[in-house]
């Protein structure tokens, strides 16, 4: 146990917390950041913004220029954690390496603000940049988190039902639902073999918290601190946005829901129709760990 803060970091590397959405990125983000020495915010989706895919059609990438949205999704995030003073960090020009290079810059003095020395980024759907992460942050750390398929697909299901306008425009079909966890888990094996990743199943996350949150703490370099697993309600309060609604979750308890929504949501057809898909998926386990 940790009885008081830090004063000098245990490694200059950050943090990226990635997965497919409704696989527990936030209540993982949450008991993260509440060790003393972790600094993290609200989903600054930098790395979705910075180039627009296929890159390969992309004009502005060959010329190296981010995308369209860069600066106003940088605006807004830095609006969102209270500091718009910094948008003077921003570049004038939209060059790529320029904006990354204040993005870490802008990262690491939001992180000073709060007296913390590691800043930890989620935003589920940098899974899909992990290419760009590797490429312009090479000393990044990232932590994949993996949930069971039919819990995923029934809550991503369920919100693009009852939030048609934000979630119901990606995922319009449950047929879109399955191929985003399928793919999601695809891209989560292709990483597994380099030392600066690891992974979490939410399953695990749940049912021994104190064990896994351990392992993370030794995988990012930093002590495990007992109050990481009290104050993580807190903590959550201050990175979900007013309207991310569908958050609420990660301020009880730690339980584990599997099988709720999924027996809820879907009729027995639908349910059997998901079943017979997701178990030709193989769930990716570490590469030093075996199936029991």
């Amino acid at each position: 146990m940790m009885t008081q803060k830090h004063k000098h970091p245990y490694t200059a590397s950050p943090i990226f917390i990635v997965g497919c959405a409704r696989s527990g990125t936030t209540l993982l983000q949450s008991l993260l950041a509440s060790h003393p020495d972790i600094a993290s915010f609200p989903e600054s989706k930098f790395f979705v913004d910075l180039v627009w895919m296929p890159e390969e059609r992309s004009r502005r990438y060959a010329l190296g220029l981010v995308s369209k949205e860069m600066r106003n999704t940088m605006e807004s995030f830095l609006h969102e954690v209270g500091h718009p003073e910094l948008t003077h960090k921003l570049p004038r020009l939209p060059l790529i390496q320029a904006y990354v290079r204040s993005f870490k810059e802008i990262m690491g003095e939001l992180t000073h603000l709060q007296k913390k020395s590691i800043w930890l980024e989620k935003t589920p759907e940098h899974l899909h940049r992990l290419k760009y992460i590797e490429h312009y942050m090479p000393e990044a750390k990232v932590i994949h988190i993996v949930r069971s398929g039919m819990d995923v697909i029934a809550s991503i299901y369920d919100l693009a039902q009852r939030h048609p306008n934000h979630w119901g425009r990606t995922f319009k079909t449950l047929d879109n639902c399955i191929q985003r966890w399928t793919e999601d888990i695809a891209i989560t094996h292709q990483y597994l073999d380099k030392p600066n990743h690891t992974l979490i199943h939410y399953e695990q996350m749940v049912s021994h918290p104190t064990d896994e949150v351990k392992r993370l703490c030794q995988f990012i370099g930093v002590p495990f601190d007992d109050h990481m697993l009290e104050n993580y309600r807190n903590t959550s309060s201050q990175l979900i946005r007013s309207r991310e609604t569908w958050k609420a979750s990660t301020q009880k308890n730690i339980q584990n829901t599997n099988s709720q929504k999924f027996l809820s949501v879907f009729t027995k057809e639908q349910q059997n129709y998901v079943k017979s898909l997701v178990q030709q998926v193989n769930l990716p386990v570490l590469p030093t760990q075996t199936l029991a």
